[in-house]
């Protein structure tokens, strides 16, 4: 017979990653609790959130969604939920792995919009800014062509009234 505890949590779990497109599984061990409760409060100021659970109620709830991790899920996992700001969610574990000597959380895998990637993407991802400097980028590149188009304008409609 199940534990009744297990059950209610993994009901728990499988709500949390029910609908999720972006999540990463990292090795949190060695991380104290206080450094725990730091990444937790950072991550969530980026509306992500960190899940511990034991790695069989994780597979569970992930192979419910139809994604299969068991081939990562070994030694201490946690789980980060990222759909707000993947990105962001990177950039955070990966500067917290920046500011200890034993490099942790350490990404195993993840899931990017649906589709599993590996612990090399994620330190790709993490690479890219949070969503809204990249939000920021395309705001400044869309905004220099729109300043050279109409440079161009101008110089056309210059053109046309010496020759008119």
């Amino acid at each position: 017979m199940a534990n009744p505890r297990n059950i209610t949590s993994l009901a728990a779990l499988r709500e949390s990653l029910s609908g999720v497109e972006t999540l990463y599984v990292v090795d949190y061990q060695g991380l104290t609790a206080g450094q725990i409760g730091k990444l937790r409060k950072e991550l969530r100021e980026k509306g992500c959130q960190l899940i511990v659970a034991k790695n069989t109620l994780v597979r569970l709830a992930l192979k419910d969604g139809g994604h299969d991790f068991a081939d990562v899920l070994h030694g201490p996992s946690a789980v980060v939920l990222a759909d707000k700001d993947p990105a962001g969610a990177a950039k955070v574990l990966a500067d917290t792995a920046k500011g200890n000597d034993k490099g942790i959380p350490a990404a195993k895998a993840g899931l990017l919009n649906g589709v599993k990637i590996d612990a090399n993407t994620v330190t790709k991802i993490a690479s890219l800014g949070t969503l809204q400097d990249q939000r920021a980028q395309l705001v400044g590149v869309l905004a220099g062509h729109m300043s050279n188009f109409v440079g161009i304008l101008e110089a056309y409609k210059e053109k046309l009234e010496q020759s008119a």
